[in-house]
């Protein structure tokens, strides 16, 4: 060795190269089968729900007003309440319409992506509402077109 050269005997360490991550979700918001099977389960129950509480509100419908004779006030209300009973229905069927779509979008693979921009839907959001067909982002900009 030279005079006045010191040899390191410390070995630098080669730099990792991160990649960027394009066109990926972060791990928290990637659906595995096991999350989608879970989501499956939840709407599966829920649809079971709507279809029963429509099965009672059509029972409770038929057997209005056959109580026997009926003045016109008990007329009126039992019309009444017929209708408030069916426009319940109708939000039934809203909501089973939400759930058979989410659940088509699990059979065809779409689950958990949003219709509006392709993005993710974040976990968190479909447990709260697992009929979720957008992201926050996209439903808060929809939502403000709509104002």
């Amino acid at each position: 060795m030279a005079k006045g050269k010191v040899k390191s005997k410390v070995k630098s360490k080669p730099k990792l190269q991160v990649k960027p991550r394009t066109g990926q979700t972060k791990e928290t918001d990637k659906l595995d089968r096991k999350t989608i099977a879970r989501f499956k389960r939840i709407l599966l129950k829920e649809r079971e729900q709507i279809v029963g509480e429509v099965k009672q509100i059509v029972e409770s419908s038929k057997e209005m007003g056959q109580d026997g004779i009926q003045d016109i006030g008990d007329e009126a209300a039992n019309i009444y309440n017929k209708q408030v009973l069916l426009s319940l229905n109708e939000n039934e069927r809203l909501r089973l319409k939400e759930v058979d779509e989410s659940l088509d979008r699990i059979e065809n693979g779409t689950y958990g992506i949003c219709e509006e921009c392709g993005g993710p839907i974040s976990i968190k959001r479909l447990e709260v509402r697992p009929v979720a067909k957008y992201c926050v982002p996209c439903l808060t900009k929809l939502e403000k077109e709509k104002i």
